[in-house]
């Protein structure tokens, strides 16, 4: 019997489909082992020694693998093929003692039949090289976290903590906040004429003035623009030039996980975690090529599949051969692009929900479209004299479809009437028009993402934890337009880094460290020196601004007091930012959210009459309504009333959103009550 394990019981079992009766599949449910949560687990005094344990929620798992290794004849490695995989591998190999002679590793980019049986007419031996470029990377942020982690603790609050790729993220943040707050805008104008040819009108934009081109600042208050308009008195409108070209746009590559994280965060407002975990269960279950990658490859047998296809379905001449060089650092142009393992297995024909459908339908198309021709669009270019001022308008038309027949992407048609040099145009209006120039946008999480890549922090299967990560340590917060924005304790804990950490947050920094892990992964370094030289410096540091450095958050008094003891409340600073706390602590421990974060909804309280509704929120940043005389009343609801009483029970109307409707839903909060 030959025993196979991989990390997913999903990938388990569409593995076995394709094999023999005497192969048997088993999952380890990733990792076999890791390094303890109760200490740092790691020997800084001997070369960086890991200290590994078998997890309690693994030991099942482990306990069922070595009763079946006892009937197997070889144990076959199937682990995914990026450094994760492999230490996977490496660590099931050293839990479950495996023999090296009755032992294989396999690798494969994705879960088809002639995939699996091709992977094991070629196995190879563990690569200890991607090993250690994981293990380098385990150890490097288990030393950052619980080493810097405490003192953001003794000098800042309890609850926090610090990594090396998420406070670099972090800053990000945090600096492109500053620079909105610091922005300082420009007033400029621009001029806009309206113009007809026969029956037919059009826009053109005022573009320069005795043959020199306006900058888009150039008009800069209304007395510029009104003298613009003054001089256009009387003006005649007379076609300048005309030029007609051909203008072509090119299909995008087929999705890396970085690029595939953006595009589904842009189309379907889905968090890169959600994106990968999709991805996740469409590789697992075969319909796609593996998710964590950072190429555009393609192999030789995916292009001729999709040249089949798409001449098949659309006709030779949509089809055109194409391949995509990979610009980011670092990717691995072994590795493949994520595409469907068959261009044949369109959105339509697969059984999936409508989550796994989005995912796939997107990358289908985004895989077949790469092959495709390029757009084609008829554009023309009009430049219109009035006095000493030309007028510019623009016009595109699509005449040949090409790939967006398959992914369709923005454009705008802007069809001009017939026009000929020399003509004279008549003027409807002149529209004049004061603008501001606008500070650069708060990071979406496509645009975070973008960033990470562009300056290489991180790698693509870092992105979705890491982003989920600042966000449950509350550093960062979602606006309603879903951009980030930082919490007063990120901004707190990021200029205390930056102050006297400033490597761990350095992007630079950070970049370089990610080279170092390359070069180990391909066997140019040794991991044990790269983390020395970074441990040693930082030890010392640290230990250093543990004596210079004074706790940032002084405890501001208040006149307000306790509605429980009577004492004086303080305000204090914790890990979801500020909050009332009463002065008596340890003694009574009274604690309430701020004023200014509580909406009076101009409702009397309906059980103690006294008090009025507010709108509070829970530490975990979920939002409620409540009698502001807590806590000697208790009244609460999750949804929002509406002030109206119901007219079977009296009790208060709310309302509530369901999944279906946008619209919210008046509903009687008394759950008894069938209104």
């Amino acid at each position: 019997m030959n025993l196979v394990i991989v990390e997913s019981p999903t990938k388990s079992r569409t593995i076995q489909n394709f094999l023999p009766n005497d192969y048997v599949v088993l999952s380890s449910f990733g990792h076999i082992r890791d390094l303890p949560k109760s200490d740092l687990g790691i020997d800084t005094e001997h070369d960086f020694e890991p200290h590994y344990v078998v997890p309690r929620k693994a030991q099942p798992h482990l306990k069922e693998l070595k009763k079946e290794l006892k009937n197997a004849d070889m144990v076959i490695l199937a682990t995914d093929e990026d450094r994760e995989g492999e230490a996977i591998s490496w660590h099931l190999a050293q839990a479950l003692k495996l023999d090296d002679k009755k032992t294989q590793r396999i690798v494969f980019h994705e879960i088809t039949k002639s995939a699996i049986e091709e992977a094991l007419k070629n196995p190879r031996e563990i690569d200890m090289n991607l090993v250690d470029a994981q293990q380098a990377r385990r150890v490097l942020d288990r030393l950052v976290g619980y080493k810097l982690s405490p003192f953001l603790w003794k000098k800042v609050v309890r609850g926090l903590s610090a990594g090396r790729v998420q406070s670099v993220t972090v800053r990000l943040i945090v600096d492109r906040e500053r620079k909105i707050e610091n922005f300082k805008s420009d007033e400029y104008w621009t001029v806009e004429a309206e113009l007809q040819k026969d029956t037919t009108t059009f826009t053109a934009s005022l573009h320069a003035q005795n043959g020199k081109a306006i900058p888009k600042l150039g008009i800069k208050a209304k007395e510029d623009s009104d003298k613009i308009l003054k001089d256009l008195e009387g003006a005649e409108y007379k076609i300048q030039s005309i030029e007609r070209k051909e203008t072509r746009r090119n299909p995008l590559p087929p999705f890396t996980t970085s690029t595939l994280q953006q595009e589904a965060s842009k189309k379907f407002g889905m968090p890169s975690r959600m994106t990968m975990a999709i991805a996740q269960a469409l590789y697992e279950h075969g319909h796609i090529t593996y998710h964590r990658t950072d190429s555009v490859n393609l192999s030789g047998q995916s292009l001729s599949a999709a040249k089949k296809y798409i001449e098949k379905e659309f006709g030779a001449k949509h089809y055109f051969f194409r391949k995509f060089k990979t610009k980011s650092k670092g990717a691995q142009e072994a590795h493949e692009a994520i595409r469907p393992t068959s261009p044949q297995k369109n959105p339509d024909s697969l059984k999936l929900d409508s989550r796994q459908k989005k995912m796939y339908d997107l990358i289908w198309r985004r895989f077949v479209a790469s092959q495709m021709t390029q757009a084609i669009f008829d554009a023309t270019t009009v430049d219109i004299s009035g006095g000493v001022y030309t007028f510019r308008s623009n016009g595109s038309i699509l005449k040949f479809d090409g790939f967006l027949k398959v992914y369709p992407m923005k454009f705008e048609e802007n069809e001009l009437p017939e026009l000929s040099e020399q003509e004279i145009l008549e003027l409807i209006k002149l529209t004049p028009a004061q603008h501001f120039t606008q500070p650069p946008a708060r990071y979406s999480e496509a645009t975070l993402i973008k960033e990470l890549e562009k300056n290489g922090i991180g790698r693509p299967s870092t992105y979705a934890p890491t982003i989920s990560t600042i966000q449950d340590r509350n550093y960062v917060e979602k606006n309603d337009q879903k951009k980030f924005a930082p919490t007063e304790i990120g901004i707190t804990v990021n200029d205390l880094l930056v102050e006297h950490f400033p490597r761990i947050v350095d992007i630079h920094f950070t970049a370089e460290m990610e080279e170092d892990l390359d070069k180990i992964a391909d066997g140019k370094k040794k991991w044990v020196p790269i983390i020395r030289e970074f441990y040693e410096p930082f030890a010392e540091r640290l230990a250093k601004k543990y004596e210079e450095v004074e706790k940032k958050m002084p405890v501001e008094e208040t006149d307000k007091l306790c509605p429980k003891c009577g004492k004086n409340l303080i305000i204090r600073f914790g890990r979801f930012g500020k909050f009332y706390a009463c002065s008596g602590f340890p003694e009574c421990k009274h604690t309430d959210s701020l004023e200014k974060k509580q909406t009076d909804l101009g409702i009397k309280c309906p059980k103690c009459i006294q008090g009025d509704l507010i709108q509070k929120t829970t530490k975990r940043k979920k939002i409620f309504y409540a009698c502001n005389r807590y806590p000697d009343c208790d009244f609460a609801l999750w949804d929002k009333p509406t002030g109206e009483r119901c007219d079977k029970c009296d009790s208060l109307l709310v309302e509530k959103f369901s999944k279906k409707s946008k619209a919210p839903q008046i509903k009687c909060s008394n759950k008894e009550c069938k209104k």
